[in-house]
Parts: structure tokens; sequence; C-alpha cells
């Protein structure tokens, strides 16, 4: 009887602990989501637009596109591990955030790593639909 007793309560523990800490997870991704989207747009706004309002000409920047995303993920405290890429005038952020567990560490996972993408793309000037 006590047997069944640790091994039940072992288990309800590691449900629980799947539970809740699945809804961590979940929240820590639509967080790295939500951070990357935010620092891709951060980004996508400051690549050269100052040339295009005078001159009526784009000269991209990756460079000043890379720190403002840089910049954003800073705020949030993202900044750690993330990677952005201009490619014209598209900026491409990943974000990876590591999510202590509640439960799960009884079992000796401590914490649960995700991943986030967003891609924003600078746009001027806009008439009609883009590709």
């Amino acid at each position: 009887m006590a047997l069944y007793v640790v091994i039940t309560t072992g288990a309800l523990l590691a449900g629980a602990g799947l539970v809740i800490d699945g809804g961590t997870a979940l929240a820590a991704r639509g967080r790295a989501i939500g951070d990357a989207y935010a620092a891709a747009r951060a980004g996508a706004e400051a690549l050269d637009q100052s040339a295009f309002a005078t001159a009526g000409t784009v000269t991209d920047n990756p460079a000043a596109a890379a720190a403002a995303a840089h910049q954003a993920l800073a705020v949030d405290g993202d900044d750690a591990g993330a990677e952005v890429s201009v490619d014209g005038r598209v900026v491409t952020v990943r974000v990876t955030i590591t999510a202590p567990t509640n439960l799960l560490g009884v079992v000796g996972i401590d914490t649960l790593t995700v991943h986030g993408e967003g891609s924003a793309r600078a746009v001027y000037g806009v008439t009609g639909a883009q590709p």
C-alpha cells in the first residue's frame, strides 16, 4: 500500500509539473515571439528613412537596423543570445528565453529553453499592395 501511495504521488506531481511548467513554457514562447517581432519592427524603422524623406531615395543601413533591434531587446532583457539579421529591407530577429520551472525541478529539469522569431519589412511610401 505504501509503495502504491509513493508511486501515485510521484506520478501526480510529474503530471502537475508538466501542466504548470508547460504553461510557463508557452507563456515564455509567446513572450519570445512578441519581443522578436517588436525588435524586428524597431530594426525596420531604423533603416535609413531620412534619406527617403529628403531625397526620395532609399539607402538601407543594416548596422543601424541591427543596433535598434538589439536596443529594443535590451529594454525587455532578452538581448542575450538574440540573433538579428538584415536582408535588404527585411529585419529578422531570433530570441531565446530560458524560463525556470516550478515543479519539474523535482525530477531534475530546472529550466526550459524556448525560441521565438519575428520579421519586419520596411516599406516606404505605400501606394498599393506590397509583395
